[in-house]
């Protein structure tokens, strides 16, 4: 018996020194809601692309307000400031259960890193630069979801892609300043540019005002950041590289075209002054595929040159009381062609109503409109690509959606 007592004390005692030192959380967010779709491209025939209207249950990730997911964090202190930290972020389907990015287990996130007063290190799947510095400026993460997101997520603000074997330092914040770097090596044996991709951003806060911006670089995007990537397909069937889709072509007109670049490079910078309840944002990115008709990916359209795409947002969001929240955003997308070949604008228009039950659960309402213009990156009349939807039979597209949104 005293054995007994004995040991339940030790064991206790261990546990209870070990939940002192570190923790573990688990953590997630299920989002799902219900779509109208018009126009919606359901076959390419010899007269053109037909369309059809469609009602869908669809999974936050495609079309909500965020992804849905599981994740497990943890710290553990390891004394004098310092301390070990990880974190594992499954993305799933919550309409079927099935795992998104491409069936990675922890597709979303999966790193492990060191921390200290300065700044933090860590090393393994995450996100860009570009996200975390200049994507928090949109309106897409912030309340309008995927389908407000520029247009295909061109420039990965809504990190559509995330970037494998990368190492990442982000500073403290040190009087609103806040700093970021991240590289990837690529891994090529006797090539050491090939398949490289590093960036940096920072961001700065003093009172109503802030300001963001990040940089990506990406050598060999077609294999690099899509096709090596858990979010990305397979090559489509008419050989467009993985910028595309395994069934459709058209699932990325926007940029599909584009699988030859040697280099993809994206720069964003942005804005916003909060007055009251009202927060308005002003943003630019500037998005070049460069480097046309490589190795690194088909070229059936035969483009040289560089594709630059320039995209400004305006957003703005108010609350309009301490459980509802609105906002409305304009989207313009430029696209100049590749080598004078083609060309194509891009108009969205993205409207949300978002009312928290409590804490933790909210239901929604998303309406968004796009419309395009002159010739997309196919080669052919550019038609409305509303992020995660099926693209539109024509230059014009609406999407509205209701929506709920649960955390744990």
């Amino acid at each position: 018996m005293k054995k007994s007592l004995l040991s339940f004390v030790v064991l206790n005692g261990i546990a209870g020194l070990a939940h002192a030192q570190s923790n573990v959380t688990l953590y997630g967010i299920i989002d799902s809601g219900i779509n109208y779709t018009n126009n919606v491209q359901t076959a390419k025939t010899a007269s053109g692309p037909q369309g059809a209207h469609q009602i869908a249950m669809i999974e936050g990730g495609s079309a909500g307000l965020q992804g849905s997911r599981w994740g497990l964090r943890g710290t553990e202190d390891l004394g004098g400031g310092l301390k070990a930290l990880f974190v594992l972020e499954s993305g799933l389907y919550s309409n079927n259960g099935a795992l998104n990015q491409g069936g990675a287990l922890f597709g979303r996130q999966a790193f492990v890193g060191l921390s200290s007063p300065g700044g933090t290190v860590t090393l393994g799947r995450q996100y860009d630069p570009v996200v975390d510095m200049y994507g928090p400026f949109l309106a897409a993460p912030q309340w309008g979801g995927y389908m407000s997101s520029h247009p295909g997520d061109l420039d990965n603000a809504l990190n559509t892609r995330r970037i494998n074997n990368s190492i990442k330092f982000r500073s403290a914040n040190y009087r609103g300043l806040t700093v970021e770097a991240l590289m990837n090596l690529g891994g090529t044996a006797g090539s050491f540019s090939s398949n490289w991709i590093w960036g940096g951003g920072a961001s700065y806060a003093h009172g109503p005002f802030s300001i963001g911006a990040g940089y990506l670089n990406i050598r060999n995007p077609n294999t690099s950041f899509f096709g090596a990537n858990p979010n990305a397909g397979p090559a489509t069937t008419n050989n467009l590289g993985s910028f595309g889709s395994a069934t459709s072509p058209e699932s990325n007109p926007v940029f599909a075209g584009y699988a030859s670049a040697n280099r993809l490079e994206i720069a964003g910078v942005a804005a916003g002054v909060a007055l009251g309840s009202l927060n308005v944002n002003l943003a630019y990115s500037n998005t070049r595929f460069e480097d046309m008709g490589s190795a690194s990916g088909p070229d059936t359209l035969h483009y040289k040159g560089t594709a630059a795409f320039n995209n400004v947002e305006i957003n703005a969001k108010y609350q309009i009381s301490p459980s509802l929240l609105a906002g409305v955003a304009y989207d313009y997308t430029r696209n100049g062609g590749a080598g004078g070949k083609g060309g194509a604008n891009y108009n969205l228009f993205s409207a949300g109503l978002d009312y928290f039950l409590s804490a933790r659960t909210d239901v929604y309402t998303l309406a968004v409109y796009e419309k395009a213009s002159g010739t997309d990156s196919l080669g052919q009349s550019a038609v409305a690509q509303i992020t995660g939807l099926t693209p539109s039979a024509t230059d014009k597209q609406v999407s509205l959606r209701v929506g709920i949104r649960h955390k744990f």
